[in-house]
Order: structure tokens, then sequence, then C-alpha cells
């Protein structure tokens, strides 16, 4: 955990804590309250609570009843205190997910529905491009194949694409790499040191979580929220806050239809969330690797690019044919200034020389020639299957909660009073992984929620909440017996 705690007022805290329920005693109801916000990722972990005495005045309750509900949040290892230092959120010893569900099936469990990877299969423009690739091949094979910035035809092609967005760059700003993965970690080895501050969003992408912790980074969690329509964002109070308290090194943000949630940020809170930044000395990396995939929003209704409204060139932009064309393409980019462009090219050849050149001569035609029509296609899809979620998963779970967002790959559930970690390892063995959203949140927060992939077909939504119902009633009866093969904290 960071050492350093966003401090909560008392207001703050009082806002979100829902009306008592009365059947029990108050304390028990206020720590009941706390963990709940804790457990779904809307009180990040490592957040300084308000001191007794101010909450009491806050909830016109004794100081009594605080201390009460703290000393039983501690019990329940969801609180942490130390003397002179006040008492900040924790989660419970043992809050992990189950074994990864964000990898590929196996070809060996062919029965398994996979729901735990969000990745879509091959457009049928998929078979021209790479016929035209092959013979656009002799052209490139008298030389050693290496270019570590990327082939100049791809670098133009990325290049065009952000121009048509809204953000003018030429091919000199673009490295191409082996997937976005790849280039964000070329962007974290070259701007990070152990022990750094990383601001992310709570919940965000998994693998981008677990290579910051890999990288030695010190995660602040900044909550996203929800607006009076509904509509997903940032909390840019929070932000302000965390930039301002944490002065992180870095701030890593997923602006267009963010994974896990699908939430599309607004340019003004794009503006804003930048301001911020600067004010703090926080370089940005903006993740839009899911940019293309508004299927529910207009061209002409998309937000610029962050890195369009960046005065100061504080922006680092990823990118990935793998979410809008095919992941088998192993093909990623990055977009920054000239300088930063050649220091990480070098940086790379310390593992990896360049990406291969056939791949990326099939993304080049894809991008140049292709686009619109996968991308239509690609929408249709995803929407069908957002739409068959959305008239499904009331049928067979009236209980959990959720908003069909504007695009992405997913949708993001709220399971409550089920952890979605049992209810994964109950999947295990019921036929379906499941991705639990304990994996998109820092120190195991967002465990009552899931993610639920648009990538599959439509067609195969009924069977896949069936397969969930049967793991739903598994893990609900493993809880209740005890026999939980690991049972969760919560």
């Amino acid at each position: 955990m960071a050492e350093w705690h966003s401090t909560l007022t008392p207001y703050a805290l009082a806002r979100q804590l829902p009306a008592p329920d009365g059947r029990r005693p108050a304390y028990r109801a206020l720590a009941a309250q706390v963990s709940r916000l804790v457990a779904d990722g809307r009180l990040p972990v490592g957040t300084r609570l308000p001191a007794e005495r101010e909450l009491a005045a806050e909830l016109h309750l004794s100081r009594t009843t605080v201390a009460a509900a703290y000393e039983a949040l501690r019990a329940d290892g969801y609180l942490r205190s130390r003397r002179g230092a006040g008492s900040w959120t924790a989660l419970p010893e043992g809050t992990s997910p189950p074994a990864d569900a964000l990898h590929p099936v196996s070809p060996e469990q062919g029965a398994v529905l996979d729901l735990g990877l969000a990745a879509p299969t091959a457009p049928p423009q998929l078979a021209e491009a790479a016929a035209h690739a092959v013979a656009q091949l002799p052209a490139y094979t008298g030389g050693h194949g290496n270019y570590p910035t990327g082939l100049p035809v791809l670098r133009e092609a990325v290049a065009r694409r952000y121009t048509e967005r809204g953000l003018p760059t030429g091919p000199e700003q673009v490295l191409v790499t082996t997937g976005a993965m790849s280039a964000l970690h070329l962007a974290h080895q070259a701007l990070l040191a152990r022990g750094d501050r990383v601001a992310v969003e709570a919940p965000s992408y998994a693998n981008t979580l677990r290579a910051l912790d890999r990288a030695g980074a010190r995660l602040v969690p900044v909550p996203l929220t929800a607006d009076g329509a509904g509509r997903t964002g940032w909390d840019l109070a929070q932000w302000q806050r965390v930039l301002r308290g944490a002065a992180p090194r870095l701030a890593s943000v997923i602006p267009d239809f963010q994974n896990p949630t699908g939430a599309l940020v607004d340019e003004d809170q794009r503006r804003a969330l930048l301001a911020h930044a600067r004010a703090a000395g926080t370089a940005v990396i903006a993740d839009e690797t899911c940019a293309e995939l508004g299927w529910d929003v207009a061209d002409a209704d998309l937000p610029r690019p962050l890195a369009a409204l960046d005065r100061d060139a504080q922006v680092i932009t990823v990118g990935s044919a793998g979410k809008i064309l095919w992941p088998g393409l192993r093909i990623g980019w990055l977009r920054a200034q000239p300088s930063l462009v050649r220091k990480l090219a070098a940086d790379r050849a310390l593992y990896d020389l360049g990406t291969p050149v056939l791949d990326q001569l099939v993304a080049a035609r894809l991008l140049t020639d292709h686009l619109p029509a996968v991308r239509a296609e690609r929408h249709a899809q995803l929407r069908a299957t957002a739409e068959a979620f959305a008239r499904e998963l009331p049928r067979h779970f009236p209980a959990w909660r959720f908003a069909l967002p504007p695009g992405g790959l997913a949708l993001w559930a709220a399971t409550p009073g089920l952890p979605a970690s049992a209810l994964a390892r109950a999947g295990e063995r019921t036929g379906v992984r499941i991705a639990s959203g304990a994996r998109f949140g820092v120190d195991g927060a967002f465990e009552e929620h899931l993610r639920l992939p648009l990538t599959l077909p439509a067609a195969h939504v009924p069977d896949a909440l069936r397969r969930i119902a049967e793991a739903a009633a598994l893990a609900r009866t493993e809880r209740l017996a005890g026999t939980d093969p690991a049972p969760a904290a919560l």
C-alpha cells in the first residue's frame, strides 16, 4: 500500500452512506456500510477515514458508536490504524482473485465457455489483407527485417488515423510495438522508478494494474463515478485531491470506452484532468486501445483524443490493432513526442528488436483500406450482444446492477451478495470461466462485480447466463455449507 492516503471528509463519506436499515445496532450498520463501499471499490483501499469525533458529528451519532464501528472494521480487516497517522481503508487478508481468467482457454479445454477474455475474432477482411501483405513482403526481405520504430507504411497509417480523429500526428511521433502491453511496458520503464506513485482509475484494466505492480509502482486508485443520468466518468474532485496530495509521477487512464466499464469521458472532463495533472507535474498515459469501439455513439459525437487537448506534451497515447482488428496480429503502438519515440526505440533493443514485418504489413492494409467496414461489423456485433445481455440478465439475476455503456468490449455488472471470486471458482467446475471484478481493482476491490465480454456472439448469451446461473447456485451452496475451496473474506 502507498504511504500516501487520500483523506475523506466527513461530509464526503456521509454522502456515500445509504440510510441505516434499523435492523442491527448502529455501529454494526455503519461498519457494514463502509465495508461494502470498500469491497465495491467506491471507497478506494488506502483512503484515510475522518476522525471519530468529526464523523460522529456529521452523522449525528455518538462518538462511542463511531469508535465501535471503526473497531469492528479493524477486526474484519477493512480498516488499519496507526497512532498519530489515523485510520485508512483496507481489505481483509486473503482477498485475492481465483486462478487467472484473463488468459485464453487452452485447446484442451474445448468444452469450457471462456467469458474471461474480451477479445474479438478475426474480421473477414483479414484474408485479403494477408494476401496483399505477402505480395508486398519481397520488398522487405533484402534486409535484416528489424524496424525498431516500425515499418514506415504502418507508422503513416496510424498517424493518419490519429489526424482523422482530431489529433494531428506525423509518423515520427509513432512507435510500433508488439502489442499494446509492450508499449505500456516501454513507457513504464522510461518514466517510472521503483516506488513511484501512479494514479489509476478504479476499476481499471487488470493487466495494466499487474504490469504497474510488477514495475514496483505504488498504485493510488481514484474511483470512477456516475452522474445523475447514470453515465460513468471521472470524479474530478477526487482526481484533484490525489494529484495535489500524492503528486504521482504518472496517471494511467482509459478515457475511451474504458475497460472494464465501457465509460466514455467527455472533453470537459479531459481538459480538467489535464489541468490538474499539469499543476501537479504528473505525466499521463492514455490507453486508447478501445477508442474505435463506440458502438452506440456517432463519430461526430466522439470527443477528441486526450492528447489533442494537451498543451504541454505531457500525454503519451497507447493504441492497438488487437481490439478493433484482431489480437492475433500482436500489433500495438505508442504516440509521443519524436524525442521520446527515439529513446523508447533504443530502449526496446534490449529485449525486442522490432515487431514482425508481415504482421505490420497486414495491419497497415487493414487500417488503410478496410477500417470503415471492420468498424461497422464490429459495432453491429458488440451492440447486438450488449442488447442481448441487457434483455436476458434481469431474467436470470434480477438483483444484479449494470448500465449499458456507449461502447467498448465489456459489460460491468455488480453482483450484490455474491463475491465474483467465489462465482469464478464455481465456474471452473461448471464449465465457464469468469473474470471476477477483483482483478480490475487495487488490493482486491470490486469483489462483488464481474466483467462480461461483449465479444461473445449474441446467440450464445442465453447459454452463457445459464452456465453462470449454475455457477452462482453452486457458489451459494458452498458458501452456506462452508465448503468453498477458497472462501471469500468478504
